[in-house]
């Protein structure tokens, strides 16, 4: 696994590269990169189990070779991609490998890389994984930057003591957040929508990235961002309100039922301020009644037409 070493490098800070990359592509979207071995097609699997055999790493290869069509494919017309690590720890350090060779990649095509890491604890552990995922670990009188991606996704659920390590290395860094606000799954209410003195815990949440966020702004927004379900479109209209300077995050479009009626108002009036994730419905796209014509031969054309419509589709409304 490649890990390079930290040069003095100039960096811009990767909430303004977003922004711009959105208006340039026309496209508020990014691309979960999430594979499943049920995604990958059969001659993806065959070809990388006849080197590798039916082994972790042969798994890793059909992950690597499946993402990298659809990165080739698609990279033109997006801003952004966004791997959820756990769909490559499951294959242990080969997955994790795929996962590293993914994000540089992605990196190599200019695209922004949304680290769906979702972690959260303690100080010194924040401040290890903050390090690990979007910073540089000192080895020796050298440094390293391990994961390098441009965002992580990170869990509010310990407080200050979890965020601010996070947002200490996005600071030296210019890199950014995405802090758990209401998430798009059906349970999420069972804490998520809790009153406290009459406001549900989530917009409690909501208030407290605002805050963070006006210490950390980019040229339009703040890189301290937030993710809020396209599947709760009352309450995205709510936070929009409550963060106007935080982009959002917003799963659940698609696959999970959410529509582009449901997320509009997680924009602002400009059209900006939300970047909308589809996972499967892009990546397994092949796999759908109206992109069966592509078959699973050509997956990654199938993957680029579903990118065409779901931009269109969200464009509609904005």
């Amino acid at each position: 696994m490649f890990c390079p070493f930290l040069e003095n490098r100039e960096e811009e800070k990767m909430i303004n590269k977003l922004v711009a990359k959105i208006k340039e592509t026309k496209a508020p979207i990014v691309v979960g990169l999430d594979p499943m071995l049920n995604y990958i097609p059969e001659h993806v699997q065959k070809k990388a189990f006849a080197e590798f055999g039916e082994t972790l790493e042969g798994a890793a290869e059909a992950i690597w070779q499946f993402n990298k069509e659809i990165v080739d494919k698609t990279y033109d017309l997006i801003p952004a991609v966004k791997p959820q690590i756990a769909m490559y720890e499951q294959f242990g350090v080969p997955g994790i490998e795929a996962f590293k060779k993914t994000v540089d990649y992605c990196k190599s095509k200019d695209l922004v890389v949304i680290g769906d890491i979702k972690r959260g604890d303690i100080g010194s552990t924040s401040a290890a994984y903050a390090v690990g995922h979007l910073g540089s670990v000192k080895v020796g009188s050298k440094e390293y930057v391990p994961f390098d991606e441009d965002f992580a996704t990170v869990n509010p659920y310990l407080g200050s003591d979890g965020v601010n390590p996070f947002i200490d290395v996005c600071k030296e860094h210019k890199k950014g957040l995405f802090i758990l606000v209401k998430t798009s799954n059906p349970s999420s209410g069972e804490f998520q929508d809790q009153l406290i003195d009459g406001k549900p815990l989530y917009e409690l949440v909501g208030e407290k990235v605002a805050q963070w966020g006006a210490d950390c702004m980019g040229d339009e927004y703040s890189y301290i961002g937030a993710v809020v379900g396209a599947t709760y479109p009352e309450m995205g209209k709510v936070l929009r309100k409550v963060m106007p300077k935080s982009y959002i995050l917003v799963p659940g479009y698609g696959a999970q039922g959410g529509t582009a009626e449901d997320l509009k108002y997680c924009f602002n009036e400009d059209g900006l301020g939300a970047i909308v994730n589809s996972s499967r419905g892009i990546i397994a796209a092949y796999k759908q009644e109206k992109y069966a014509k592509f078959g699973a031969e050509h997956f990654g054309e199938a993957s680029r037409q579903a990118v065409i419509d779901m931009v269109s589709d969200i464009n509609s409304v904005l």
